[in-house]
């Protein structure tokens, strides 16, 4: 069913236009041409910047409610990226682009939303566990939206990760309703990751994108004004404002366009393992920046995490390679 909906969307007569990464005879050009490693260090960076964030995050929620939040990041997010791209988001004005960026800003929404609402029962540690979880599920999002291959290989890597960042931000293995709904949220990640990575490959990702921004923006200004009371004027300080900023322009426009690039450009199932590499480094800086003790069982996770990649970039193949005679 899903694959026949994609189907449905790709054969609309309002079809995309050609990738700006493409020049003539197709050739690869500006960030099309550059190699796969480029586009994993940038996910990998991504990653840690929002680990980096998860303090600031934590401050600006004791400031404002969750969903005023997250309009105050899209929307001005949505508009920093209609000044820098509105000739390529004016001339790619069709259907086509509207569903899929809008579809995708939904699907954000609804991760967001289903993340929010578990996290209000049960451990900031077990919902890093769980919202982790998408670097598993990417790899079967992707097999059944686009038929990217499934590799014994990125489903280990997957589990090696998670088992690491089990260690590292698990602090009890009890489940209840919160975690229930956080899984959810992780579901609702792993398909926006997954479409992400489809039709990025097709479309204009930068136009997709800004579709993305207002589409998760609407939808958390709409919520948020139909159940939540908006903070006071007094809320907005310069210092909060600074910080709002930060997550608006450094977090979500530049972040999430890079995560949305990126994901265009190199195999989903890698993309989502990298960009799990949130929940681990948001720890990291707690060590190294506020004191948190480095335990066994962190180290024991970090080690987890490593081999992940390592397992998902080598396929551990210098292990089984043999060494040949000198002649």
């Amino acid at each position: 069913m899903a694959q026949y909906a994609a189907n449905e969307i790709e054969n609309m007569p309002d079809s995309p236009v050609a990738r700006e990464d493409l020049g003539a005879g197709g050739i690869p050009r500006g960030a099309g041409a550059r190699s796969p490693l480029f586009w994993k260090v940038l996910l990998l960076s991504v990653a840690i910047i929002w680990g980096y964030s998860f303090t600031t995050m934590k401050d600006a929620l004791d400031t404002i409610p969750v969903f005023e939040l997250v309009y105050v990041r899209f929307l001005p997010a949505s508009l920093v990226m209609f000044a820098i791209f509105h000739k390529r988001i004016i001339a790619h004005f069709n259907a086509l682009n509207l569903i899929v960026g809008l579809g995708m800003g939904a699907l954000m929404w609804g991760a967001y939303g289903l993340q929010t609402i578990g996290l209000a029962q049960t451990t900031a540690g077990k919902s890093a566990f769980l919202t982790g979880t998408y670097c598993i599920l990417v790899p079967f999002a992707s097999y059944v939206l686009s038929g990217e291959k499934l590799t014994r290989y990125n489903l280990g890597a997957a589990l090696l990760c998670l088992a690491g960042i089990g260690l590292v931000a698990l602090d009890s293995v009890e489940f209840n309703a919160g975690d229930v709904i956080t899984l959810g949220g992780a579901i609702f990640f792993a398909i926006q990751m997954a479409v992400t990575a489809k039709y990025g490959r097709k479309m204009d990702i930068n136009v997709i994108t800004f579709w993305m921004f207002v589409g998760n923006g609407v939808l958390s200004l709409i919520t948020s004004l139909l159940f939540e009371t908006q903070a006071p004027l007094s809320a907005w300080t310069p210092e909060f404002i600074g910080v709002a900023v930060f997550l608006s322009v450094g977090c979500t426009c530049v972040a999430l366009l890079v995560q949305n690039v990126g994901l265009a450009h190199v195999p989903a199932s890698t993309g989502s393992l990298l960009l799990s590499m949130e929940s681990p480094s948001g720890v990291l800086f707690s060590v190294l920046l506020m004191g948190e003790a480095l335990t066994s069982r962190l180290l024991a996770g970090f080690a987890l995490i490593f081999l992940s990649i390592i397992l998902s970039e080598t396929h551990f193949d210098f292990l089984r390679r043999k060494s040949h005679p000198q002649l």
